[in-house]
């Protein structure tokens, strides 16, 4: 933890600089020129001292997240896990994945056992509850392997929107990334974003539009990217990452 005075209370330059925002110097530049703010107000005053547990700073506009004990962590979920921390019958759970962790962790949201890729864990039960509520939830990317000739004409009507059985579906982006065979051979890569999380959601709509999916990844949430992180392996977010997820869920 980072040392503070007797109230709790460090100075706001250091805070900024301790958390690798830049040189105490530059932290103190930043400051002067207007471009730190905290709890919604521009200081300038380079004696100011703020809690670290509790202030809600943002230099240049972006969220400098709090200090705290909490961890933040990115998981590439390998295929056939399943998404909870026990099973009754047995299979592989996220709890194996992550068992050298010290720390009680949560899973925010859930991927299909038979779906890869992105998703956070943490020890903030606050957190994980408000990033898998529908009112908070952020973009998330996938990207499909399924059966077909993904067409233009697809593509087109995925984002003017789907009526499934459970209500319409609205995807805020498609990109069809390949398209290889033809005929019944046929099989396509389609990109996906989508904001909310309702069950198996993405093979749902793809099969009601004649492209069953043979394999599923998820590569984003939000500002968070998949990129370079190995299958079962584990990352911390970034403060960039961080700040904009609490923006999100309004932490």
């Amino acid at each position: 933890m980072i040392a503070t005075d007797d109230e709790g209370l460090i100075r706001l330059q250091k805070l900024l600089a301790m958390s690798g925002v830049a040189s105490r110097r530059k932290c103190e530049e930043l400051m002067l020129d207007g471009l730190v703010e905290v709890d919604g107000e521009i200081v300038t005053r380079l004696g100011t001292k703020v809690d670290p547990t509790t202030a809600v700073i943002r230099v240049d506009g972006k969220r400098l997240p709090p200090v705290s004990e909490k961890v933040y962590l990115v998981l590439n979920k390998p295929r056939g896990v399943v998404s909870t921390m026990s099973d009754p019958e047995g299979r592989r759970t996220l709890s194996d994945v992550v068992a050298e962790r010290p720390e009680r962790l949560f899973h925010v949201g859930r991927l299909d056992t038979d779906t890869s890729g992105l998703l956070l864990m943490t020890n903030d039960g606050e957190f994980a509850q408000r990033m898998a509520h529908p009112s908070y939830e952020v973009d998330k990317t996938y990207v499909a392997e399924v059966d077909g000739e993904v067409t233009k004409a697809t593509v087109a009507t995925l984002l003017e929107g789907v009526a499934l059985d459970d209500g319409d579906v609205t995807v805020t982006g498609a990109r069809i990334i390949s398209v290889s065979g033809r005929g019944r051979g046929a099989k396509s890569i389609i990109e996906l974003v989508i904001h909310e999380g309702r069950n198996r959601i993405v093979r749902r709509l793809l099969e009601h539009l004649g492209h069953p999916v043979r394999r599923l990844t998820r590569t984003a949430i939000g500002p968070v990217q998949l990129a370079g992180l190995e299958s079962g392996a584990l990352r911390d977010l970034t403060l960039d990452e961080l700040g904009e997820l609490l923006d999100a869920a309004r932490l």
